[in-house]
């Protein structure tokens, strides 16, 4: 295979499940009209959204996302990665590969990795110690390889969905069944710290994996989906290292950077219109692709060059996603095309 373009998408599937089968708390799930209009409305985005990388978040049946490609048409021209055993106990990523592309298997990573620490007495004598204990991801992590050209190197694509900015549900746990009259009150502000503290250790594990893999390797990466926090947020600036932008024609680029198409896309509109996600009446950028130095149009070590990010998010001016078929998330999508920067 030899692509002159690469393009790749995330999309939310709004737990995606069987008809009649539980999600969550909701014993009932999708009823079969509830269902039908949902596959035909994803397989619509499939369809308009055409890729050759779709990741994918909030899958709980593999049969779900099989009937919304089936009835896209597009059923023979995609791999599709899904664990085993995913037939709606429990919430995964998963992804479609279009067919040639797919050369390394998939993994899906529960654990964060061996060596990862998060522990310190401080910078100073009067920082208090911290220890953050927690041993792997609320959402195993897809990790699986591509090969858009035969002579260029895997592309390693990372699949992710971090914890939400929901808080934790506390009022179960022992300590606060204990004192319940102490802590009723506080159950907001604690749960939504439990709930920043997963999603930036999260975030931190995955970016220690990458280091790993990317340090000195000139190996290209691609992570995207759900990561549940804006594009300024520490949860991104822990996953992105932060790296500098336009510093002129192949004159940049970091070894172990990584790159928003939000920030690319944004260099080149005129205004910001950015948003894959509504709460409260708030307009959020929690969908996110992110990518290394050899797709960034700047580096001295380019291979592709960004072409530009759409997103379909007409549909969150839906209150009810049950009623359409819709989804709460925007799908976004970014497509680079092959230009190696010249020597």
């Amino acid at each position: 295979m030899n692509a002159r373009q690469l393009s790749i998408a995330s999309f939310n599937l709004y737990n995606l499940n069987r008809p009649g089968q539980a999600v969550y708390t909701d014993r009932d799930g999708w009823s079969a009209e509830e269902y039908a209009r949902k596959i035909a409305w994803t397989a619509r985005q499939l369809s308009v959204m055409q890729s050759d990388v779709f990741g994918f978040q909030e899958l709980w049946h593999a049969q779900a996302i099989t009937d919304a490609l089936a009835l896209a048409g597009l059923a023979d021209e995609y791999d599709l990665l899904v664990p085993p055993g995913t037939e709606g106990q429990k919430i995964v990523c998963a992804a479609l590969v279009r067919k040639g592309m797919l050369v390394e298997d998939p993994e899906w990573i529960a654990d964060f990795p061996p060596g990862f620490i998060l522990q310190s007495r401080g910078d100073d004598p009067q920082t208090p110690q911290i220890s953050v204990s927690i041993a792997g991801y609320s959402r195993p992590v897809l990790h699986f390889g591509i090969r858009p050209r035969s002579k260029e190197p895997v592309v390693h694509v990372y699949v992710c969905h971090f914890k939400s900015k929901g808080p934790t549900k506390v009022y179960n746990e022992a300590w606060y069944r204990a004192d319940r009259a102490l802590y009723a009150k506080h159950s907001t502000g604690l749960g939504a710290a439990i709930s920043t503290i997963r999603r930036t250790a999260e975030a931190a594990a995955l970016r220690f994996l990458l280091s790993e893999q990317m340090k000195g390797s000139d190996t290209p990466v691609i992570v995207l989906g759900d990561l549940n926090d804006g594009q300024h947020s520490n949860t991104l600036n822990v996953l992105s290292e932060q790296p500098r932008y336009l510093l002129g024609d192949a004159r940049g680029g970091g070894d172990t950077a990584l790159y928003t198409a939000q920030t690319l896309q944004e260099y080149r509109d005129t205004r910001d219109v950015y948003y894959t996600h509504v709460h409260q009446g708030m307009r959020e950028s929690l969908d996110h692709i992110l990518v290394s130095q050899e797709f960034y149009d700047h580096s001295r070590k380019r291979r592709w060059l960004f072409d530009g990010l759409s997103i379909n998010n007409d549909h969150l001016n839906a209150d009810d996603h049950k009623a359409d078929g819709t989804n709460d998330h925007g799908v976004i999508r970014a497509v680079f095309k092959f230009s190696p920067a010249k020597d």
